[in-house]
């Protein structure tokens, strides 16, 4: 077994990382230094760096990192229209990157030589984890308990604590939810429980975020979204910062019941999972920015990006967000969203997110003069089309005349 002196521990303060933070000391008979990223889930971290000092941490730290989260991660995925698998907006997965790279720039501020983590050996946090920690520090070492550890159970890991009289909240025992779940700005999941039947649908009580469809409001809401280079920058007409924009998305979205995909998606690990996701922001900023793209980006532009989304969203979900192939991808999408300005205006309605209008006063590829119905006053020569038709058709008719076979 390797010998740290010091590990950084990636710390939330529930049962888990709090059991996992004395099972560090005492199997590796080090110190340890707590980490506690707030990304906009809504808990209240005022009481974490407490708990975790009273249970043993040699120091305490944590960070309210809601802005640089959208801004650096959330924001250059939506450029690309990311969307793994067809539905899944990557609110997990997006976290990851920057939690690693908190854990390796403490571990460097503090002189430890290994992070942990508390994500288990069957999902994926575990890859996205320590893929980006060994990208930013290739020397980094990195404990998993649950790949090391007995302690299987949450009867285990509770008489683990009582045992070395840790420090454990009992007041809502016998309230716990039965699902496992992740939150941040982007996304709450849920994961386990009666969900691990795909056939089973999850009760209405089990969304947190969302008003049900059949319960939202009878009348529509209507809001509009400002761009600028492909980022919403107000939403109408009040300027808003990166997590204010998702923030005030999720309340809206929520409200109306946007937001709410069950689906069962392919882990890197290989296995296949159930999950239920909300994500009203994200569900509505995506929406919008397909549509703000579809007046300002240009066709083939616009296509290549649809092409390449997929491998994208693949790399986020797989955790290579610090890879050379991501990076030079984000590169080619902030590129092409120098034109992506503008505003659009959606209609939200009992879990719908409808655009009803999109302008760019600046970038507008879209001109009325040649798509109209009516005289176009010589804007385009619709006689100009037959010859585009007969030397599109060339191959097809050579290939006819030879007797290949078409149909």
């Amino acid at each position: 077994m390797a010998e740290f002196d010091k590990i950084v521990l990636s710390y939330s303060g529930g049962l888990d990382t709090t059991a996992i933070l004395k099972w560090l000391q005492e199997t590796y008979n080090c110190e340890v230094v707590t980490f506690t990223a707030d990304l906009g889930d809504g808990d209240d971290y005022s009481k974490v760096a407490d708990k975790a000092k009273r249970s043993g941490a040699v120091a305490a730290y944590v960070e309210d990192l809601r802005e640089e989260f959208v801004r650096d991660y959330v924001y250059p995925m939506f450029r690309a229209n990311t969307i793994y698998e067809g539905e899944y907006l990557l609110g997990t997965s997006i976290a990851r990157p920057l939690i690693a790279k908190r854990l390796v720039e403490i571990a460097d501020e503090t002189n430890a030589g290994a992070i942990s983590h508390g994500a288990t050996g069957k999902g994926n946090d575990q890859v996205r984890f320590e893929l980006g920690a060994y990208a930013l520090k290739p020397d980094i070492q990195v404990v998993a308990p649950w790949r090391e550890w007995d302690l299987n159970s949450r009867e285990a890991l509770m008489s683990f604590c009582e045992k070395h009289q840790i420090p454990v909240d009992r007041k809502h025992e016998g309230e716990k939810s039965p699902y496992s779940m992740d939150a941040n700005l982007l996304h709450i999941s849920y994961e386990g429980g009666i969900l691990e039947d795909p056939w089973a649908e999850p009760e209405e009580s089990m969304w947190l975020w969302t008003q049900s469809p059949e319960a939202a409001p009878d009348q529509p809401t209507y809001i509009e979204l400002d761009f600028a280079q492909g980022d919403v920058v107000a939403i109408d007409g009040q300027t808003m910062t990166p997590a204010e924009v998702l923030a005030h998305l999720n309340r809206v979205g929520g409200a109306n019941g946007v937001g709410r995909v069950d689906i069962v998606e392919n882990r890197y690990v290989g296995m296949k999972a159930r999950g239920c996701y909300e994500t009203p922001g994200g569900t509505i900023l995506l929406k919008a920015h397909r549509a703000i793209e579809s007046v300002t980006l240009d066709r083939e532009l616009a296509h290549m990006k649809d092409e390449l989304m997929p491998r994208y969203a693949s790399l986020i979900y797989n955790g290579y967000w610090w890879s050379p192939e991501r990076r030079a991808l984000q590169a080619l999408i902030d590129e092409s969203q120098a034109h992506v300005n503008g505003k659009v205006r959606l209609k939200l309605y009992k879990g719908g997110v409808m655009v009803v209008g999109r302008e760019s006063a600046t970038d507008s590829l879209y001109d009325g003069n040649i798509v109209t119905f009516e005289d176009d006053a010589g804007a385009y020569d619709q006689k100009d089309a037959e010859g585009f038709i007969r030397l599109n058709s060339l191959r097809l008719r050579v290939a006819s005349d030879k007797g290949r076979k078409l149909s």
